[in-house]
């Protein structure tokens, strides 16, 4: 049986998910933090790309915060074309095509959900290549002129089937999204 994968962004009005630091901050409260539990809690693996790879190893190691206490003994596996030899922080290096090793990943019939953590282009190429189960945007009441969009225009006309939604007292809007055939 094949384990699900998932992704998990936040996100503004206007499609940017990168530093939601600088824009969620008064629009977090305790629906959403339930929501991130719930969708983290089966996760055993986390695919991230290189330069958010190597900024959580230098933050997260030693964090016992809840994210800290998560994240630290999960098994990381690293999209990199620069990085080279043993990784520390239990990440192992992806070797080969990205998608191919989250297929082998997914059907290696280990347990538990593998979760693509970011960044944005390594999330972007997974959904798009169709590896990835569901991808939850957390869309926050806010437009922010600056910073990335997850569907940018490299990305073609791509259909997607709307599979969950829930909007939190906070204003934000929960939405989970599939491929559509």
């Amino acid at each position: 049986m094949s384990r699900k994968v998932t992704a998990h962004l936040f996100h503004s009005v206007n499609g940017v998910v990168e530093a939601p630091n600088l824009f969620q901050f008064d629009s977090f409260g305790a629906e959403e933090g339930e929501a991130m539990g719930k969708s983290i809690a089966p996760v055993t693996d986390m695919v991230l790309g290189r330069a958010l790879w190597e900024e959580w190893s230098q933050y997260w190691p030693g964090n016992d915060d809840p994210f800290g206490s998560f994240i630290n003994p999960l098994r990381k596996h690293v999209v990199s074309s620069t990085l080279s030899g043993e990784l520390p922080w239990n990440s192992t290096l992806i070797d080969g095509d990205p998608v191919d090793y989250v297929k082998s990943l997914r059907d290696n019939g280990a347990e538990g959900d593998i979760s693509i953590g970011g960044g944005i282009k390594t999330v972007r190429s997974l959904f798009t290549a169709g590896v990835v189960d569901a991808l939850t945007l957390t869309t926050h009441p806010v437009v922010t002129p600056d910073g990335a969009r997850l569907f940018d225009e490299t990305v073609p006309l791509t259909r997607l089937q709307l599979v969950d939604s829930q909007i939190t007292p906070a204003g934000n809007a929960i939405l989970t999204y599939s491929l559509r055939d």
